[in-house]
């Protein structure tokens, strides 16, 4: 498959396909990155920038809308994911990060067992309802990657790049089946020392 090399922009998220990715744009090399994607209607790459680096696996994003340009040139866009993508090689040469890309799919269409669909849209409701309903929109049970739409719910970073880099939509939906419970787990232990952490954890606050 023909390399493409790519406007990178490392961000701490992940990005899934199809899905949307609001963003506000500051920095001057970003603006200048945008604004070109913005010109020429293409692509530029969103990857998971961590303390050593970028990670090699990401996802292309595309401006669906400019929703306000400052005067000082800062903008608030709506963009969308498009194509995972495989970073071969770093390039320099512009006020941005560039990569040699390689586009990929799922390579195994295994149909999904219908017990691990199930838990899986219980868990991700569950997380929903945990979390106050922030993800509103109801998953299209018919999207052939239905997996993207329910990791959207999670925040954990390290399991979302897992799932945007596995190949196989059998795959991620076990994984997330697997997953929910513990993460869920997870959230109700945060917000439980979230509650007793101002009582000093003895149920009384401090004098």
């Amino acid at each position: 498959m023909a390399e493409l090399l790519l406007p990178l922009f490392p961000l701490p998220l992940v990005l899934f396909p199809r899905l949307p990715l609001p963003l506000h744009i500051f920095e001057e090399r970003y603006k200048e990155m945008i604004g070109e994607a913005i010109d020429a209607g293409s692509e530029f790459g969103v990857v998971l920038a961590k303390d050593n680096g970028v990670v090699n696996v990401g996802c292309t994003a595309r401006v669906e809308q400019l929703v306000q340009r400052y005067p000082d040139g800062r903008m608030d866009i709506v963009t969308r994911g498009g194509r995972r993508f495989e970073i071969s090689e770093l390039v320099e040469g512009k006020p941005y990060l560039r990569g040699r890309t390689e586009f990929f799919d799922d390579e195994e269409f295994e149909p999904t067992p219908a017990d691990i669909k199930r838990r899986a849209l219980e868990g991700f409701a569950s997380v929903l309802r945990e979390s106050g309903g922030a993800h509103q929109t109801e998953p299209d049970g018919n999207d052939p990657q239905l997996s993207f739409q329910l990791a959207q719910v999670l925040t954990d970073l390290d399991f979302r790049q897992q799932m945007l880099t596995l190949r196989s939509e059998r795959d991620r939906m076990a994984r997330l089946a697997s997953f929910f419970p513990d993460y869920l787990s997870r959230m109700r232990y945060a917000e439980h020392v979230r509650d007793v952490a101002p009582r000093n954890g003895f149920g009384k606050h401090h004098e």
